[in-house]
């Protein structure tokens, strides 16, 4: 009997020290990650998956790693892998959602945003990111209630009032679009992307001359903006003058 327990406590005892050797490989390639040493990284964390099959967040941590080196098919199947062990990780969801979308399988990174979110339903970037993947695919109206979410999350996030305001103008609301820019230059005056979007709706509802000062502003931020010079252009033509339109070319 005394044999015996003196077995079990070497058999615990190695149990925990095997743990703490997962929890060491994957903490040291956690510390090479955050460093942008993703081979070394990921070499960590396949000694850690090896060591114990069931450790959750090194199957992440491999996802996301894999993902980062663009072997989008390998990091999808180790989400799986830490999503077998726990179906409510929203960050394995999250991967997945990402790297299908680096791969432009849309519906399927909608999929995944959507259980995301549904996990997490505190972070604007999921609620944003599902507005984003449902415009991509044409659905504007659904994608209008997610970045509403976000922006019920922060108001002040400008990326969410932009899109949103794109969306709009898919929709055909001009004006909506343009009080979103607007809101969006009230959070950053020197966003260039809203003066962009607020001189194409402005363009879209025919009212040439103030697209072209929306456009001009865009340009005062950056003048090599290329968006801002062609949608310029286009302003021009339509008001006939093409001497000013050609002009930008040079």
């Amino acid at each position: 009997m005394k044999l015996l327990g003196i077995l079990m406590c070497i058999i615990i005892f190695i149990g925990i020290c095997a743990a703490e050797e997962t929890e060491y490989f994957d903490w040291k390639g956690s510390q090479l990650y955050a460093a942008k040493n993703y081979t070394d990284a990921l070499a960590y964390f396949n000694q850690a998956v090896a060591q114990d099959p069931n450790y959750v967040n090194a199957w992440v941590h491999k996802g996301d790693t894999e993902r980062i080196l663009k072997d989008y098919n390998v990091s999808i199947q180790s989400y799986y892998n830490a999503l077998q062990l726990d179906g409510s990780n929203a960050a394995a969801w999250s991967g997945i959602a990402e790297s299908y979308m680096a791969v432009k399988s849309y519906s399927n990174a909608t999929i995944a945003a959507s259980k995301a979110t549904e996990l997490n339903n505190q972070s604007k970037n999921y609620w944003y990111r599902e507005g984003r993947l449902l415009q991509l695919q044409g659905m504007y109206e659904e994608s209008v209630a997610k970045f509403d979410g976000a922006i019920a999350l922060d108001p002040n996030y400008k990326e969410a009032l932009y899109l949103k305001g794109i969306t709009q103008m898919a929709l055909g609301n001009y004006e909506d679009a343009k009080a979103l820019f607007d809101q969006a230059l009230v959070v950053d005056p020197n966003y260039k992307q809203a003066y962009l979007g607020k001189g194409l709706a402005l363009h879209a509802d025919g009212k040439l001359v103030e697209a072209q000062q929306e456009y001009d502003k865009a340009l005062e931020i950056d003048p090599g903006y290329s968006s801002a010079k062609i949608s310029k252009m286009h302003a021009l033509m339509a008001m006939n003058k093409p001497r000013e339109a050609f002009g930008m070319l040079i």
